[in-house]
């Protein structure tokens, strides 16, 4: 039997990319670390969650602080003030299911990730580099994918399970994950039926019999094979 091993995270990887981007961009140089959530969801926008740190930010962050899959819901809304209070600064952008539709999947997680840039641009931050959660670099504008370059072109490093292994990445997934869920419940009164407060847009039993029923809302990820959808949603 595997025994899975649940991962605490730790700024080592921070630190190594903010002291390679001390060399180029000097003391006050800036990493972005990022991480996206409700890629996977039928219904709702993609979110992304962009912290920002420097040399500066303290290495006490949020005691309990991990992926936000191995968190509670409880637990998560707890830790959200406090990740958001640790590094320099942090955002949350999204994008709505019409630009999963037009620009794929890739294309919503860079308009999340640049909405969330502009928020952090408005208190004159900007970062140097970037520390991505995965192992696509779905950042760089040379992605196959990218029609437009909506991102600026940045150093990024990809770290698989970024999430659970480094701090601000971990950070950025708590935040973006209670922002999201709390954006689906609000909805899930305006759209009742798909049970969107329990699955936060994602597939589930009640939803797909929401979709048998209803047929898809104006918020469901068209373009996607929607189990169970029918037709025209009767909410338009």
């Amino acid at each position: 039997m595997t025994t899975k091993i649940s991962l605490v995270p730790s700024r080592d990887v921070e630190l190594e990319l903010l002291r390679d981007l001390t060399q180029t961009c000097g003391e006050g140089a800036i990493l972005a670390a990022v991480d996206e959530v409700g890629r996977g969801a039928l219904a709702g926008p993609v979110s992304v969650g962009v912290a920002l740190i420097d040399r500066g930010t303290s290495d006490r962050f949020p005691d309990g602080l991990r992926d936000s899959k191995q968190l509670s819901p409880h637990k998560r809304e707890i830790l959200d003030p406090l990740c958001r209070a640790w590094p320099l600064a942090l955002a949350v952008g999204h994008a709505p299911p019409s630009v999963v539709d037009s620009e794929g999947i890739i294309g919503a997680l860079r308009r999340a990730a640049a909405n969330a840039l502009v928020q952090l641009s408005a208190a004159g931050l900007v970062p140097d580099g970037v520390l991505l959660d995965g192992s696509h670099n779905w950042w760089s504008s040379t992605t196959l994918f990218d029609a437009e370059s909506v991102l600026p072109d940045l150093p990024v490093r990809m770290q698989v399970k970024g999430d659970a292994q480094c701090a601000a990445v971990a950070a950025a997934s708590v935040a973006a994950k209670v922002e999201r869920d709390a954006l689906m419940v609000e909805l899930a009164a305006t759209y009742p039926g798909y049970d969107w407060a329990h699955n936060k847009g994602y597939s589930s039993a009640k939803h797909i019999e929401g979709l048998k029923l209803l047929g898809p809302s104006p918020l469901h990820r068209i373009s996607w094979n929607l189990p169970g959808a029918k037709g025209a949603s009767d909410h338009e």
